[in-house]
Order: C-alpha cells, then structure tokens, then sequence
C-alpha cells in the first residue's frame, strides 16, 4: 500500500494521515473516541466505580533500546501502564498516546509499533482513545495514560499497610535488569532460551492484571515494582509509616535468573534493586494468608512471602538466612 501523501506535499503521511490511517484503527472498539476526530473522549464509569488514571514515559536509551523492535516497544510503553492500574486493584479500560517521533522516522516503524498496540489492546481488553502526534528533534519520546475503573472506595493505596503484615511480590524478581544485562553483552556463556527470556522480560514485562483486580479487600497496600524491589518497598513503606525486614533468600528467581546468576554472582544485587520487574509488591495480614494463596492460584501466577513490615523506627532492610543485614549498593533506578 503506497503511503497517502502528507499535508506538506511529502511522498509520506503527515501528522493527521498517521493519526487516520495508523492509529484511528485502534480507537475502533471505543465508541466515546469517535474514531479520533474530536478533541476530546468521553468515558463513562460503570455504575458502582471509580476511575483510576495513571501516565508512565519512555525515552530512547533510557527506558528502551534505540534499537528494540517497535512491537516490543509499544507493548512495554503499554503494560507498565497496566501494571500501575493492575497494583491499584483496577480493571484496565483505554488509553491515551502521546507520540514524539524524530523527523526521520520509517513509516513502518510507525505501523509495526501500532501493531505491537493492536495485539495488547487484543489482549488486555483496552482501546485508544485519543492523545497526540508530534515531532521531536530529539531522541524518541512516548507517553501514555491508561484508564481503568476500580469498585467504589476499594482502591488499594501505597498508604494502608501495618506493622504486622506480610510483605508478598508476585512472579519473580531480577529478570529485567539482567536481560538489559543481556543485551549489552555483559552476561557471557548463558543459553539461548535463557538468554531469551531474560530479555524478553526486559523488552516485554507481563502485568498482573488478573491476580491485581483481586487485591481489594485482601491487601492493606500494593504498588509495582518498576524501580527495583528496595526502592519501591521504601515508597511503600514512606507512604504508609512502616518499616520492613526483608529475607533476601526469599526472593523469587526464575531458571533463567539463577542460570545468570550463578554465571556471574556479583549481580545478585539486581534482584533486590534492579528496576522494570512490573511485578506487584503487597502487604497484607498474616490472617488473609489463605485468600492470598487462593487468589494466586486463580490466576495462574507465583506469588511470594518475602518478609515483615515493622514499626516505623526499625527502617527498611533485607537479612541473608543467618540474619545478618545485607548491603545493598544498588538500591534502584533514579531519574535524577
């Protein structure tokens, strides 16, 4: 198919034939998008509900690869969204996209990265829902809103665990950072399929969106683990005015992550303070022990008691299975 000529006379689309032809598509399952020609969309909660908004962005070089396939960008840019709705305990409904692209981008680029979003749409059950489309001089730049909807008043916050309760995190842990590690050939030796999936979870992280609409009512707070594991532990923690001991030989480790790791143990820190797990970190009481278990085995998914949140004064720290407190150097990704 010949690209429609864009606005300025180029033999390529402008920003309103992109919008038309490539991303109004998605919007197609969102009657209150209208197809993406009005300035605004229009969602309705269903009775009973809340909505729950959450925006995450991604660079260039930052937060993906130059050059990682445009799929796997887009389904990145879309589940750390979801994953931020799914810790909330709310069910994903749309989304809203923003698109700095450089001058010089292929167009194709642009129709396998709404492809990547088209899958995921399939998937999770969401829609777009408007947004914008622009031009950068400098690297990439993505931003996305997802909306979702949470039953009335049963919102799980950073701010409500105790003293007492159990610390779960789902899935496993260490996998992102080391597939980044992966990627930059910095791991030598580890086997293809392992090598895979490692940069797979890196590329591609999985929300927790099943298991996360069954949090309300079962855990005092929750949030993802997008920073690594100690810092996002210490937002909690802040949030709620708790302290925390965490068992470090708790911590869940895929096949892939122990093969990694014991090819080079120095980057055992990863799995404690390496970011884009987008595995869900919760506390709940030692009595809903029994609900926890039932809810993951619902939805299919490994789930982990890694540790005790305590009174405020005792801070947050993780023990080796001696008890002796580790040093952790690496204690999470900052921005700044």
């Amino acid at each position: 198919m010949t690209p429609p000529a864009g606005a300025d006379g180029r033999d390529r689309p402008g920003e309103f034939e992109i919008i038309g032809e490539i991303f109004a598509p998605l919007a197609a399952g969102a009657p209150g998008a209208w197809g993406l020609k009005d300035d605004a969309a229009l969602f309705h909660p269903s009775a009973g509900f809340e909505t729950v908004l959450t925006v995450d962005a991604m660079v260039a070089g930052v937060h993906f690869m130059p050059d990682d396939p445009p799929e796997s960008i887009a389904k990145k840019l879309l589940r750390v969204n979801l994953s931020d709705l799914a810790a909330k305990g709310a069910v994903p409904r749309g989304y809203l996209l923003v698109t700095a692209f450089p001058a010089d981008i292929d167009i194709e680029w642009i129709r396998r990265f709404a492809d990547g979003l088209a899958g995921d749409q399939a998937r999770y059950g969401v829609s777009l829902w408007g947004g914008d489309t622009v031009k950068t001089p400098g690297p990439l730049t993505l931003s996305l809103t997802a909306i979702g909807e949470v039953p009335e008043g049963r919102i799980v916050r950073r701010g409500g665990a105790r003293a007492g309760d159990d610390l779960y995190v789902t899935g496993t842990l260490g996998d992102a950072a080391l597939g980044l590690a992966v990627l930059k050939d910095e791991i030598a030796g580890l086997g293809e399929s392992h090598a895979a999936f490692l940069a797979s979870r890196y590329r591609e992280p999985e929300p927790r969106t099943a298991f996360g609409r069954k949090l309300p009512g079962i855990a005092h707070a929750a949030l993802d683990v997008s920073d690594g594991l100690m810092a996002d532990l210490g937002h909690l923690c802040s949030a709620s005015g708790v302290g925390a001991r965490v068992e470090f030989h708790r911590l869940p480790l895929s096949p892939a992550g122990e093969a990694a790791l014991g090819l080079k143990p120095e980057l055992r820190g990863l799995v404690a303070g390496g970011g884009d797990d987008y595995e869900i970190l919760f506390a709940a009481s030692p009595a809903e022990a029994g609900p926890v278990a039932a809810a993951a085995a619902e939805s299919g998914l490994r789930v982990t008691r890694i540790g005790t949140l305590l009174p405020a004064e005792k801070g947050v720290a993780a023990f080796d299975e001696t008890g002796r407190e580790m040093p952790l150097k690496q204690l999470g990704y900052r921005h700044f």
